[in-house]
Formats: structure tokens, C-alpha cells, sequence
């Protein structure tokens, strides 16, 4: 396993704790270390640090990099990066990695947590023996509409914590799941997942806050309408049969 950050030669800083961490993304300075590679919208690797001497590593989507898409909205994918932390949230899944919404070097963009991995681990890699990991995950893309989980999207951290990247182009109102993730299709959704999916549904319903000035109300709308239909039928849902169920390319 050669850690990315061995591979670029980058010097980590020392761990800093959760909720020091919140703060540095919230308020800390923040200074470009790099440029990601293979992304399609601009995307850098970060410093940020505070008056304390904290510091730690994020990544640095901002508005102004993205290329424009003709089924989103333009600039609106870092809002959508940020919404979906806040449903992994919600649901209490720990599925990415904490994202803010806030100004950065060149203007305003998502800033989520780095967690430093092996890029070729991707999941065709690692999906035996963490397909518990996965089926929540795949429960996930269904509720927030997921058009683009690559196999690359998710990333496995030094502590063997699953994390998922990249949900810049989620939540569109009309179906658009494209996924590698078909493994449990049809199959029934854990009773466990299920109340969580339901807990999810009454905290949106109850205080649009969570999810306000990220999304359109016709897109939170749309969030409640496909929960409703996973809490129905209670199983993953089933590829339609056609290219557009699989992401390209697929890693």
C-alpha cells in the first residue's frame, strides 16, 4: 500500500483532532499546496492552519473551476459536495469526510477533510470483506441521486475507514443514478438501514435547514420523494439495464 502522500513526496502534518479539525475548516487560513490530478473541475490539495500552530490537509473545490454541465445548474457542484456531507451526516453513516461551503484562494468552494490512501485502491479492490461498507453506501447514492460513483470515489484511509469523494453532481431532481456499486441490487435494505433512511426523512421534513442554500427546494423535494420510494419497496434499487446505470469510465 504506497500512500499517496509518499507518492507526491508530501510531508503530513501531525494529526490534529475532530473537532480541531472543524474549526481549521470552518476558519483557518488556507494556501495551495497542488493541483489534483485527473479531476475535471479544478480541485487542490491545501494547507490549512490556524493561529495555534494547527494544520492539516484538505481538498479545495472552488466555484470558479468548475466546468459547466448541461443537466446542473452552473456553480452549484461545491454546494452539492456540501450536501451530501450533510445527509451522510444525518443519516449518522460517517460516509465523507467532513465539507464546508466558504471562501478560499480563488473564491468561494467545498473544503472537505483529506485522509491520506493508496489511489489504486479503489473499490473493485476493496470491496470483499466490507460489503456491509458498501450496501450503506449504496443506499446512500440512491438518496442523494448519485450520477457519478466511480470506482475511484470511494478511498480507504490508514485507519481502514471507507470514505466517498467527488458528489459534486448529485441530487438532481430527475433519476440519474449511475453507479459501479450493483452488487446488492434487489436485495433487501437492512432493517437497521431502513430506521436510519426513516430518522433521515423526518429530520429533512421537519427543518429544510439542513440541506438550506445548498440545494433547490424542488431538489430537497426530490430528496424526500426518493427516500419515501426506498422506504416503500425496502430493497437497493435495480439497474435499468442500459449503459447509463454505470458511470464511464468506470474508475
Amino acid at each position: 500500500m504506497t500512500l499517496l502522500s509518499e507518492q507526491a513526496g508530501i510531508e503530513l502534518p501531525d494529526p490534529v483532532d475532530d473537532a480541531t479539525a472543524a474549526a481549521l475548516l470552518d476558519r483557518g487560513d488556507i494556501d495551495v499546496v497542488g493541483r489534483m490530478p485527473w479531476s475535471s473541475n479544478a480541485t487542490f490539495l491545501v494547507l490549512v492552519t490556524d493561529e495555534h500552530h494547527n494544520a492539516m490537509l484538505a481538498i479545495y473545490k472552488p466555484q470558479a473551476g468548475e466546468r459547466p454541465l448541461w443537466d446542473f445548474p452552473d456553480g452549484t457542484l461545491a454546494a452539492r459536495e456540501v450536501a451530501a456531507f450533510a445527509v451522510s451526516e444525518l443519516l449518522g453513516w460517517e460516509l465523507v469526510p467532513h465539507t464546508v461551503l466558504r471562501d478560499g484562494p480563488v473564491g468561494l468552494g467545498a473544503v472537505s477533510r483529506f485522509y491520506d490512501h493508496d489511489p489504486e485502491q479503489h473499490y473493485f479492490e476493496i470491496v470483499n470483506g466490507r460489503e456491509d461498507v458498501f450496501r450503506r453506501f449504496a443506499a446512500f447514492d440512491a438518496v442523494i441521486n448519485n450520477t457519478d460513483r466511480k470506482g475511484g470515489h470511494v478511498l480507504l484511509d490508514e485507519r481502514g475507514h471507507v470514505w466517498g469523494i467527488d458528489h459534486g453532481t448529485c441530487f438532481h431532481v430527475h433519476p440519474k443514478l449511475r453507479t459501479v456499486i450493483w452488487d446488492f441490487a434487489g436485495e433487501p435494505i437492512a432493517p437497521e438501514l431502513i430506521a436510519d433512511v426513516a430518522c433521515l426523512r423526518e429530520r429533512i421534513a421537519s427543518d429544510t435547514l439542513w440541506l438550506d442554500g445548498l440545494l433547490s427546494r424542488a431538489e430537497v423535494d426530490a430528496v424526500l420523494q426518493r427516500v419515501d420510494v426506498l422506504l416503500r419497496r425496502g430493497r437497493y434499487p435495480l439497474p435499468s439495464g442500459d449503459y447509463h446505470d454505470y458511470p464511464w469510465p468506470t474508475i
